[in-house]
């Protein structure tokens, strides 16, 4: 580690290869604290290049307790995090709102790093247990319509990481690498990343893929659709910019998605959102994103896809979806 760390801190760059084997001797507890959180902070200065983004990836999906869950051609919507925007949690939201439209979704999140409650907060705040059983999982997708992936269940090898993370409470690379280690493998996926630079890196790696996918990056900094001004979208097949008006809608202000000082607070408006009791500004963002998803799946339009979503919440699809899913985990 002590080579790795001076050419890095002397702004070279490592291969994939080395990236990957230095997750790989994380989780094999080969170094202490101290090098750990040096290595994290060191990323936090410096741009990541596509090689240590892939090694890194690589490792983890090597490492990771995986689960099989192709027959349910599932979506993930995840967020890298770290925007420092302190919504309320969109993206978990919009999850329940594209499985009450009839699209499963495998939801892979963790506790909130650099936020006040992060997806896993929120889902464990509603009465949400976790599971990585996976009869168990199957059966929520085939119930509710979603199953939810938490983090540390199936990345043990990260549990060194972990704590270290929590004391620092800022964005690492873990954040850039979230979204792209779903234990599931999903064939479809829609992805917030908070910076146009990472956008450009997940197209590059996702092209490699088989994937279905939709990233998305709001330009004024929201790593979501925000509706407070244009979001570009990167897909299988296109680039596109979107703006409230492409779905009829008018701009949010930040002011009315922010999400909270507490997860208490988050829950709070959860609950209020997916009761069909959101202001329009909620409810069209999380039916912005839930469309989009519900769009990567079923190969419509954005605004299509919207309509969907705006359906299944206001039909109550999308609460009956997460009571199901409480239901379940009891």
């Amino acid at each position: 580690m002590k080579h790795i760390l001076n050419r890095l801190i002397n702004q070279e760059s490592i291969s994939s290869e080395e990236a990957k084997s230095v997750l790989v001797n994380i989780s094999r507890g080969l170094y202490n604290q101290s090098q750990i959180a040096s290595f994290l902070t060191i990323y936090m200065m410096r741009s990541i290049t596509l090689e240590e983004l892939q090694g890194f990836r690589d490792a983890l999906l090597e490492l990771c307790i995986s689960v099989d869950l192709s027959n349910f051609n599932a979506i993930d919507l995840c967020g890298t995090g770290g925007d420092g925007k302190d919504t309320f949690n969109i993206s978990t939201l919009a999850s329940f709102v594209t499985a009450g439209a009839g699209v499963h979704v495998a939801k892979h999140g963790n506790y909130g790093v650099s936020s006040a409650s992060g997806s896993s907060n929120v889902m464990e705040a509603m009465g949400i247990h976790f599971s990585n059983k996976p009869d168990f999982l199957k059966y929520s997708i085939e119930k509710a319509g979603i199953c939810v992936l938490h983090a540390p269940l199936f990345h043990p090898a990260m549990k060194n990481v972990a704590p270290i993370r929590k004391e620092l409470g800022v964005k690492t690379f873990f954040n850039m690498l979230g979204p792209m280690v779903n234990p599931s493998f999903p064939k479809n996926q829609m992805v917030g990343v908070f910076n146009l630079e990472l956008q450009r890196i997940y197209g590059y790696l996702y092209q490699n893929t088989d994937k279905n996918y939709s990233i998305v990056h709001a330009l004024d900094g929201y790593d979501e659709i925000s509706l407070t001004g244009n979001a570009k979208i990167i897909s299988n097949t296109t680039e596109t910019m979107l703006n409230a008006s492409d779905l009829g809608l008018k701009p949010a202000e930040q002011s009315e998605i922010f999400g909270g000082n507490s997860v208490k607070e988050a829950a709070k408006i959860f609950k209020t959102i997916i009761g069909g009791k959101g202001t329009k500004a909620q409810n069209n963002v999380v039916c912005a994103n839930a469309g989009l998803a519900i769009a990567t799946v079923k190969g419509i339009s954005h605004l299509d896809g919207f309509h969907l979503a705006k359906e299944s919440l206001k039909s109550g699809k999308a609460k009956s979806s997460l009571e199901t899913l409480i239901a379940l985990s009891k």
